[in-house]
């Protein structure tokens, strides 16, 4: 079995799934800098875009495709190859098609199909600089400000006054103004291939604030537990989602909860691998990453998979650089590089040394900050 894995930054969460599975591993990546080529059999440099990846999957015969991007922009090019492997040489892409991504691509799409499958979501309207000058505000402040694509926070301001506002539209002279909701951000990574979808865990990514903290540096738990919050039906809506989008591979659906109605809204739906995976896996003991390898190698087995979720309780908080430097022992070890959780270390570190994060997984809440206090790191600066 030979598979064609596709950018080399998320690779290390396949490679040694992958070995063990006696695959052939080509990978294609555009950076000649960057990490983990070395772990693939084989693994070619190549010019941005889709077009080299496609003529090499096809010149090297390979069995399946598993794209390991983890940003949005190149993911539209990575469906339309998709589209055009699987139809015109029965080669299996693990992403989802053209449709689904580009809704999820463009935050009006993403409204737009939700509002049609009656989904809720927060209120939200299109607004432009000349518009605004004219009318002012089509909401109560505070209001979000986004563009209609973006990931990570990008372009996404918080505005409570029109002098903030005025100040946005300064710098993006049109984009989507929503209603801001005070209550919890959550997501649910949904995995789905052949039509069947499997929800994994809901994750608690924290609150939100009227002064944007980005959820990577925030506490994040799964899975969730919220007074009103009823777990089933979040699961449940998850599933729907990803069934109507017809997506493949794995799938991010975020939302938020309104602490005061008691009520989900649904916020994105992302079409790559989630920033809560390792949540995801701690909680679940279900590997994402490692079911995308299942889906190309035709194992899939989604009523498997459903006997297989755990359910244990995953912490994850950001490790800021000089907290793992003090530590380098936390990281330079061999479990950590294949994400093996064991009895003596119960955690995985993971994500660039400047942006690293903890993820650990126990029995409950409170045995998972024993063991964050055992490794005798510095939690005041860990806790958001």
């Amino acid at each position: 079995m030979k598979i064609l894995f596709i950018g080399a930054r998320l690779f290390n969460e396949v490679a040694y799934f992958a070995k063990s599975k006696g695959i052939e591993t080509i990978l294609t990546e555009s950076n000649p800098d960057t990490n983990n080529l070395e772990l693939a059999d084989e693994y070619h440099i190549v010019s941005r875009g889709m077009e080299e990846p496609m003529e090499l999957a096809i010149s090297r015969d390979v069995d399946a495709v598993v794209p390991l991007i983890g940003i949005d922009k190149p993911l539209l090019e990575v469906a339309q190859m998709k589209e055009k492997l699987e139809s015109e040489y029965k080669l299996p892409v693990v992403s989802s098609g053209v449709e689904a991504t580009a809704i999820a691509k463009d935050k009006f799409k993403t409204k737009k199909f939700l509002q049609e499958n009656n989904i809720k979501t927060p209120r939200y309207n299109k607004l432009n600089k000349d518009q605004y000058y004219q009318s002012e505000s089509p909401m109560k402040y505070p209001v979000v400000l986004k563009q209609s694509e973006g990931q990570g926070g990008v372009g996404v301001k918080i505005s409570r006054t029109s002098v903030e506002t005025k100040g946005y539209l300064d710098i993006f002279p049109e984009c989507m103004i929503e209603e801001y909701i005070e209550g919890a951000e959550i997501s649910v990574e949904v995995l789905r291939w052949n039509g069947k979808s499997v929800p994994l865990v809901g994750v608690y990514k924290g609150d939100t604030t009227l002064n944007g903290i980005h959820p990577l540096n925030k506490t994040r738990i799964a899975p969730v537990d919220l007074n009103g919050l009823n777990n089933q039906e979040l699961i449940k809506l998850a599933r729907k989602i990803t069934h109507k989008m017809n997506t493949s591979g794995t799938v991010e659906v975020e939302f938020i909860y309104d602490h005061k109605k008691k009520e989900l809204n649904t916020l994105e739906i992302n079409t790559r691998p989630s920033g809560t995976r390792f949540l995801t896996f701690c909680s679940s003991n279900i590997n994402p990453m490692h079911q995308l390898v299942n889906m190309a190698l035709g194992e899939w087995d989604p009523n498997k998979l459903v006997r297989e979720i755990k359910n244990y309780n995953a912490l994850e908080l950001p490790l800021p650089p000089e907290v793992l430097k003090s530590n380098p022992k936390l990281r330079n070890d061999d479990n950590q590089k294949r994400q093996i959780l064991t009895k003596e270390k119960p955690y995985i570190i993971h994500g660039p040394e400047k942006a690293s994060r903890i993820t650990i997984r126990s029995s409950h809440l409170e045995k998972s900050w024993e063991i964050l206090d055992n490794l005798k790191l510095d939690i005041n600066k860990l806790k958001h």
